[in-house]
């Protein structure tokens, strides 16, 4: 077994020192809980969406190295209350920058993940490797930020480099999908009015913009490779956007093991019975690949884009 926890809190757009507070609170509150993994969301040390509205020289300011003071002061925190915590923050490495997220753990080991298909500003790149680490634990982990998730390519890739628990930092729900049957924005009313009204607004959290388009394909993430799913996330305002929460943990079926639909910070914790992984269908099934079937998957077909092209495409996509 293995106890693991997701957060998710709204942070405060480039305030480093209140987000740092809002990761040590509940890295505190798993530790009174004996979990022995906190996920907190992507980019939740300098905030997310405001990102795209920052100038190269701005977002330099914001950014640091991975041994800067803001992962600094995770680690630091991680050695204090011996459990591995996680956070996403804007990384400066070599003059590039990097939507990226440091896993702390509690020997001192410090495990980075930079954003596969970062898409927030043009001056922020896209990472090239995954990052896949055994732990203390007996189990060996990885890490995909939000859109890196979207792919299933690689999770899979994930799954085969022998990874059985997938830590998933996002920033998602009601945002303005291209797509016709995508996600939709959430009113910023209905969050600022969340303490008088909170039946509607996690209605929404649970609709269509949220738990119901998680609910599309992060079980399938899950089920098809085996493997439990963290999922983190932002909640409440972000930018001009509603982020919506349903922080969750998910077993190697795709079943929900314990998640929240609250309109507010949160924390949820699950026990991860690695005995499930084995036998799951998913494994099952990946054990009858047939990899000499799949090199069209590494190859080119004329259709790529890079991700802000993908992502904010308005034409359709040619099949």
């Amino acid at each position: 077994m293995v106890r693991v926890a997701a957060v998710q809190f709204e942070h405060q757009a480039g305030d480093k020192s209140y987000n740092l507070g809002r990761v040590e609170h509940f890295a505190r509150q798993a530790a009174a809980a004996q979990v022995q993994l906190v996920a907190c969301p992507e980019m939740c040390m300098v905030g997310y969406w405001h990102l795209r509205r920052r100038n190269p020289d701005e977002l330099r300011a914001l950014a640091e190295p991975a041994d800067g003071p803001s992962v600094t002061g995770v680690r630091e925190l991680a050695r204090e209350l011996g459990i591995a915590i996680g956070a996403g923050f804007l990384e400066s490495s070599d003059g590039q920058l990097f939507n990226s997220y440091a896993l702390c753990m509690p020997d001192g080991a410090l495990h980075v993940h930079r954003k596969l298909h970062a898409f927030e500003h043009p001056a922020i790149s896209s990472g090239d490797g995954y990052t896949v680490f055994d732990t203390p634990w007996g189990v060996r982990m990885a890490i995909l930020i939000c859109w890196d998730n979207n792919l299933v390519e690689n999770v899979r890739a994930c799954a085969l480099s022998g990874a059985t628990v997938l830590i998933a930092p996002h920033q998602t729900g009601g945002t303005a999908s291209r797509s016709p049957h995508g996600m939709r924005p959430i009113p910023l009313s209905l969050w600022e009015n969340r303490h008088n009204d909170a039946e509607t607004i996690e209605r929404e959290f649970r609709g269509p913009n949220g738990r119901g388009w998680l609910m599309r394909w992060l079980p399938a993430r899950a089920h098809d490779n085996g493997m439990f799913v963290v999922f983190s996330n932002g909640v409440g305002r972000d930018d001009d956007e509603v982020r919506t929460g349903n922080a969750m943990v998910l077993d190697p079926y795709g079943r929900v093991l314990v998640e929240t639909s609250a309109p507010a910070d949160d924390i949820v914790v699950a026990e991860l019975d690695l005995d499930l992984v084995g036998l799951s269908s998913g494994r099952r099934w990946m054990a009858g690949r047939r990899p000499e079937l799949y090199g069209i998957l590494t190859t080119r077909t004329g259709n790529e884009r890079d991700p802000r092209a993908a992502r904010f495409a308005t034409e359709p996509v040619d099949g």
